[in-house]
Parts: C-alpha cells; structure tokens; sequence
C-alpha cells in the first residue's frame, strides 16, 4: 500500500491530454409539492440547478483534481450549455485552448432531475439527453487532428474518451497512433461499444456489459468472463484490458500473466454511479504516466471508483482523498 500512495504523489504535474466528447451534466434539484390537476404526475418547485462537465470532460476534471495538467481536445455548440461547459472546464483548472466553438453543434446536454419531499433526500426521477450531432464536418476534424498533433510533444499520456458524438472518431485515433509513432506515450482508450474500432493502444477499461455486447455473449461466471476478455485483448493488440465490474469489482488481463481480480474498494452500495467509468479511466491512466504497473494502476483506480460512487451527481477525487483511502486500507 505505501508503494502506491508514492504512485499518488508523483501525480502532481504530469500532462495529460484527453481527446473525446464533453457533455453537459446539468442536474435540476426541486421539491415536490403536491400532485397537478392537470394530468396524475407531481409539481416540482425548483431550487436549484447545476452543470457540471460530463463524459470527456469529467474524465479531465478527474485528473485536473488528482494534480494533473491538463489539456482537452473537445467541440463544444455554440449556445448555452456550450458556454456554461467552457466555464465550468476552465473553473476546474483545465486547459480549453483546443476545444473548439461550432456554430453548427449542439452542445450534447442530460438533464437529470433531482426530487423530494420538503426533508427528504433529493432522488433522481429522469433525465432527459439532449443529443448533440454524431458526426464532425471535415473542417472540424481537421481542426482537431491540427489540435492534437500540436498536444504531442509533452504529454505523459493520452485518453481517447468516445461517448459516440464524432470527437473521438477513428480518424482522430489514427492522428494519434502516427503523431507518438517515434514515441512511448500510453494511449489509454474508454469506449462505449466502439472499442473494436480503436486497436492498437496500451490499454482500455470497458466495463462488464460492454465487454459482453462486444463478443457477442454473456458469461455464467468470473472465470468465463476473465478467459473471454483475454481473448478480446489479444484481438484488439491491447497490452493490458481492465474490464469493470461495479460492485464484483475489476479484472486486469495482461500479456503473459494470470488475470488479476480485484474486489470493490468501498461500499457495495453506491450512492451515485454517475461518471465513476471517467474516474476510473482518469486514475488508471494518471497512474500509469507516473510509472505505476498495470495492475498498482488498476488498484488505485478500484479506489477511486470506491471513492467517487458515495458522492452524489457528476463527481471528482482528489489525491487527498486517494491518500487517505490507501491509509485506512493499510491499517486494517
């Protein structure tokens, strides 16, 4: 355990690029107060609402919070929800320079509305997605392979974070593979369900589902699972595969080495699973461009998902908190 919170400390300064889809995590809070007479559905008076960044952007507000630099390779709608994501990327320490206004996009919004009784705790009840357009004219993303080929030079690592809304398209990922063609940078990949079209790179961390969708077949048990997500690593060239498991925990395959499980850090009952796959993917590849194994990445990660599930909406850790759950685990 000592051995990984020296990992945490070298955190600090290490620069991180992520290329993907930012989304727009609004959450609207309100109280029910009574029943409408105009259809059999409850009144919401509202409170409050919130935008955090989602998707690519909460993976890079994960490691600005662990003590990363980092940089986003992002579009963004030029409307409301593009303007307030901007701000609220900047306000979290990350760089902005290359996410890119267009006047032809749609910021891609979910609305999760929040509801209670006067003092009861706020629950969420449904959320309402606002997408954003699935492809990129050829202008944007020659503007964001001109983006990335200029991130290259002092990057510690790369994430590819694909949520389908064009940014991380395999075009992008191939500016990727030629521009760190003479270089060692780890190019981490999270994919919902496109991950077949990213091989090639060090690693990626599909979760149970995904893995499953992608072969093509569910599993009866942790073996089955573990033997069939080796095989998906060697057909994709990946070095490692991290497959998560929510609360059964995580599966770390690697070349030439027995599949590593590891158990659920934290409660098995989680208050809020939104974004935890960002964070993940954050401390794993922070981890690892601070020198850390597979397999002391995946720990710190298992920790960080722990951590982060017990917070309520879109949320980030900080190394403080990575340190002290390192701690309390070391004194058991």
């Amino acid at each position: 355990m000592s051995g990984l919170a020296d990992i945490v400390r070298r955190f600090s300064g290490k620069r991180m690029v992520v290329i993907g889809d930012a989304i727009a995590d609004q959450f609207i809070y309100g109280e029910i107060s009574r029943v409408s007479r105009e259809a059999p559905v409850f009144i919401l008076r509202h409170e409050h609402t919130e935008t955090t960044p989602g998707g690519a952007g909460n993976c890079a507000a994960n490691l600005a919070s662990l003590g990363a630099r980092v940089s986003l390779v992002s579009v963004v709608g030029d409307d409301e929800a593009g303007q307030v994501l901007h701000q609220k990327l900047r306000e979290s320490g990350i760089d902005t320079k290359h996410v890119l206004v267009a006047n032809e996009r749609h910021t891609t919004t979910k609305v999760r509305v929040l509801a209670g009784q006067i003092h009861s705790t706020r629950q969420q009840v449904i959320r309402i997605d606002y997408d954003g357009e699935a492809e990129l004219s050829s202008q944007l993303r020659n503007e964001l392979g001109a983006a990335v080929a200029r991130s290259v030079d002092d990057a510690d690592a790369f994430i590819i974070s694909d949520y389908n809304y064009g940014v991380a398209a395999p075009q992008i990922a191939e500016v990727i593979r030629e521009a760190i063609q003479t270089r060692k940078t780890p190019v981490l990949v999270d994919s919902r369900f496109r991950l077949s079209q990213f091989p090639g790179f060090t690693s990626a961390t599909p979760n149970e589902d995904e893995v499953e969708k992608l072969l093509g077949a569910e599993h009866s048990d942790e073996a089955a699972l573990a033997a069939a997500a080796e095989g998906l690593r060697q057909k994709l060239g990946y070095q490692a595969l991290l497959v998560t498991r929510g609360g059964h925990g995580m599966i770390l395959l690697e070349a030439n080495t027995a599949p590593l499980h590891i158990d659920a850090a934290g409660s098995r009952q989680p208050l809020d699973v939104t974004g935890a796959g960002d964070t993940v993917m954050a401390t794993y590849a922070l981890a690892l461009a601070s020198g850390a194994s597979f397999a002391d990445a995946a720990k710190l990660a298992n920790f960080a998902g722990g951590i982060v599930v017990m917070k309520r909406g879109t949320a980030t850790v900080s190394t403080d908190e990575l340190l002290t759950s390192i701690d309390e685990m070391t004194s058991k």
